[in-house]
């Protein structure tokens, strides 16, 4: 556990949200291409995905790696527009905003979801939840006067169909 907090302390800090940003994404792409989509060095501490959103100006595809909340049903995933708590909404937030069919790539299986905007009371309910799962984001919402985006993605396919299952066989592109 001493493990676990000493994380969350370095996390919150205003020079990791300077320093993060640029190696632990590049970090997780490279491992996540090297290991065929299985491992994400930072779902070590946190559970991952690696987000593929078509992008909201160039209509290109994104790939981000990122933390996320799983759902209690095992069947969706919250993710945070934290940016480690920079100024602006990370790119992919604006991407799903305007295209909220996307994939995640989630224990090696690619998956096609859709996400939702959460507002309102369903935000700040889930907010809560997020805050005991990982207490880092209350500094990040405390450094910036953006509310911070929350996002629910549910899978497009029913369980078990083909396309919800398949491991992934590519590496993550640009992000």
């Amino acid at each position: 556990m001493i493990g676990v907090r000493l994380v969350q302390k370095v996390s919150s800090t205003r020079v990791f949200a300077t320093v993060a940003p640029h190696v632990i994404p590049a970090l997780d792409r490279a491992v996540h291409r090297l290991t065929r989509g299985k491992v994400l060095l930072s779902a070590q501490m946190l559970p991952g995905v690696i987000l593929t959103a078509t992008g909201a100006r160039s209509g290109v595809p994104r790939r981000t790696p990122l933390a996320c909340m799983p759902g209690p049903d095992g069947r969706g995933w919250t993710l945070v527009g934290s940016n480690f708590g920079r100024t602006g909404h990370p790119a992919w937030t604006a991407n799903l905003l305007a295209h909220p069919d996307a994939e995640i790539s989630w224990k090696g299986a690619d998956v096609p979801v859709t996400a939702r905007l959460l507002t309102g009371e369903e935000r700040a309910a889930v907010w809560k939840e997020l805050l005991a799962f990982w207490p880092p984001y209350a500094a990040y919402q405390a450094r910036v006067e953006r509310e911070i985006r929350v996002f629910r993605l549910t899978p497009r396919n029913p369980a078990g169909s083909a396309s919800a299952g398949k491991a992934s066989t590519g590496g993550p592109g640009p992000a």
